[in-house]
């Protein structure tokens, strides 16, 4: 007979707020036998919810909150970080360091008993915060299919009605899927578990990613079956009523039952690692992501989701409308369960310089480069700049003497740039803007000037970054305007302009960007639309419309700028097969003087990639020499 430690409480709802390490030190544990933990519904989702506190925060992991952008979009000014250590094609390096939340733990899974695994059990003060994703995804698997063994297999969940068996069994089908796509993301092709591993095994790579995806996706059908659409509507979720908003739901399976498909029909995993081409797409797995996409749209036709307007954005990111709650508004598909108070704010000021913020010191910043803003935040006119200055598309807003004008209303919504009013009141009446002119070749700075007082901080590239960061009638959070406790700001594995931009994405790949599909009527073209449309900027032009590879690359800008600053830009760069590209290789900083009169592009770093070698993290060297038929990831 087997025995499982549960946490007996975890069905309460704790595990929804934001305090769950408060809520790790103080449930109970007990060590109970199988035929217990899985008879009754409660004590069968106490044992499912420890898998939703083994989901990656992946901006609250650990102790490092200002390392969590690892494409081209930021830049730390501390090359020891993993950032750093990706720029510098250093990839073994960053699956050893314990600050990263790509860290592996590998000590947790070869014996070691060393505190730097970070799972729900681990003592250590930071990493018991959040697990490892390499880590808590192989505890996550595991734990899904034992429950899958003891309620599917053995029908142990004799005091249940079907209805809690089959959520039961939904999320367990949902969190295997869910698990293997947390690792597939960094490190391809990965042996799909679907069984409860006992001593000696030996499971082979996947020749292909296909292959795994399409696993992983017959998991995801069972769940979109056993979920529900709303928590609050069954028998079961009135248990936590008015606590269920991060539960799994049809919805959530749908959104990442296609995101796995798109993702395997993405050109780098179509390749396979021999060859890429960025414009080439598995059509198949294109047509699937779009159905299963389909699914949660016309859930959003119910009710069930909607996008935010412009006016309540700030809602999905930070403007929580109550203290401690989920932010996310009506985008909120699925997220990693909450931390302390104190990890959201370190987050939520993470692009934005200390001296503003706060008199404490210690906390670096993550600075948005030049390059991802120049390249992709384009002009009011909805133009790219770079298409904005060849003259095909009417007549050009962007002067390069004055680069900060006619922009795109979301580059001015989710940054600060030199001369924005920071504190309209702060010291005395004395205005705090923001400078970031540049003033020596060593060292550019950002100056806030209030009477004597003269404070100057370090900018390494000339811009900040807010999307996350409380503005209220006109004024940020600052040292002098204190509000951002009052807020959570929440990075989401899923929202719904995400759903929009891979629905275009895979729509436009297989049928073009005009061509709705039977399973519902909208088209790629029109996906992209109500996107601009709630930022107030016009439609594709019809001319890029009619070019495919140009439709392509103005769909992924728009992606750019949706999703910025939510980690989802080094998975993308990679998997378009556009990372060892120099566009995407070179960081820049805008450097100009105080009174602005040039504009000067600097390199910060050239990062290191190579294709297909910085495409995949590696495996340590002892993953691969367990068995036969675990290969390395090529180049290492």
């Amino acid at each position: 007979m087997k025995n499982y430690k549960i946490k007996i409480l975890l069905i309460l709802g704790l595990v929804f707020s934001f305090s769950c390490e408060d809520y790790l030190d103080v449930a109970p544990d007990a060590v109970i036998d199988e035929e217990v933990v899985f008879s009754t519904f409660k004590n069968a989702q106490g044992f499912v919810e420890e898998m939703y506190a083994l989901v990656v925060s992946y901006e609250q992991q650990s102790h490092t909150f200002q390392d969590f952008l690892l494409g081209d979009d930021g830049f730390v000014d501390r090359p020891t970080k993993a950032s750093g250590d990706i720029d510098a094609g250093r990839f073994n390096s960053v699956i050893t360091d314990n600050f990263c939340y790509l860290n592996n733990h590998y000590g947790a899974i070869y014996g070691s008993t060393g505190n730097n695994s970070a799972n729900v059990e681990n003592t250590n003060a930071f990493n018991k915060q959040r697990p490892g994703l390499y880590d808590g995804s192989l505890h996550g698997i595991r734990k899904a299919n034992i429950v899958i063994e003891n309620v599917e297999n053995r029908d142990l969940m004799v005091n249940a009605t079907q209805a809690e068996k089959d959520v039961i069994l939904g999320q367990a089908y949902f969190f295997r899927a869910f698990f293997h796509n947390e690792i597939m993301k960094f490190w391809g092709r990965y042996p799909y578990i679907d069984e409860v591993l006992i001593d000696d095994y030996n499971l082979a790579r996947p020749d292909t990613y296909k292959e795994v995806a399409l696993k992983a996706n017959e998991d995801y059908i069972k769940a979109i079956e056993l979920l529900p659409v709303d928590w609050d509507q069954e028998s079961y979720g009135q248990l936590t009523l008015g606590e269920n908003m991060g539960r799994l739901t049809k919805g959530t399976a749908y959104a990442f039952q296609g995101k796995n498909l798109l993702l395997a029909a993405s050109p780098l995993m179509k390749g396979n690692n021999v060859s890429i081409s960025t414009y080439d797409y598995d059509i198949e797995l294109c047509d699937m992501a779009v159905e299963a996409f389909s699914g949660i749209l016309q859930l959003a036709d119910q009710g069930r989701y909607a996008l935010a307007s412009w006016e309540n954005y700030d809602e999905v990111f930070w403007k929580s409308l109550t203290p401690g709650s989920w932010p996310g508004s009506t985008e909120f598909i699925f997220a990693a369960t909450g931390g302390s108070q104190g990890q959201a704010t370190r987050f939520m000021a993470s692009g934005v310089n200390k001296a503003i913020h706060t008199n404490s010191a210690g906390y670096e910043v993550i600075s948005p480069t030049h390059n991802f803003i120049h390249n992709n935040f384009g002009m009011a006119n909805g133009l790219s700049i770079e298409d904005d200055l060849s003259g095909n598309y009417g007549p050009s807003l962007y002067n390069p003497n004055e680069p900060f004008a006619n922009r795109d209303p979301r580059f001015y919504k989710w940054h600060i740039i030199d001369g924005d009013v920071i504190d309209a009141g702060a010291e005395d009446s004395n205005h705090v803007t923001a400078q970031l002119w540049f003033e020596s070749s060593s060292q550019k700075g950002f100056h806030r000037s209030t009477g004597a007082e003269n404070i100057k901080v370090k900018n390494n590239t000339g811009y900040m970054w807010t999307k996350f960061y409380p503005k209220v009638d006109g004024k940020y959070h600052t040292r002098w305007n204190p509000i951002i406790s009052q807020y959570t700001g929440v990075r989401m594995h899923m929202r719904l302009t995400d759903v929009y931009l891979m629905y275009a994405e895979a729509l436009h790949a297989s049928k073009g960007a005009t061509t709705a599909p039977a399973s519902y009527n909208l088209t790629a073209e029109g996906a992209i639309n109500l996107l601009r449309s709630r930022a107030g900027i016009p439609n594709v032009n019809v001319n890029i419309v009619g070019d495919s590879n140009k439709f392509m690359d103005e769909l992924r800008r728009e992606r750019a700028v949706e999703l910025s600053y939510e980690a989802h830009r080094w998975v993308d760069i990679r998997r378009w097969g556009l990372a060892h590209l120099d566009k995407y290789r070179r960081k820049l900083a805008l450097d100009f003087p105080q009174d602005r009169s040039s504009f000067t592009e600097t390199l910060l770093v050239d990062r290191i990639c190579e294709f297909p070698k910085h495409y995949w993290l590696p495996f340590p060297a002892e993953q691969t020499q367990i068995y036969e038929g675990f290969p390395q990831n090529p180049g290492w």
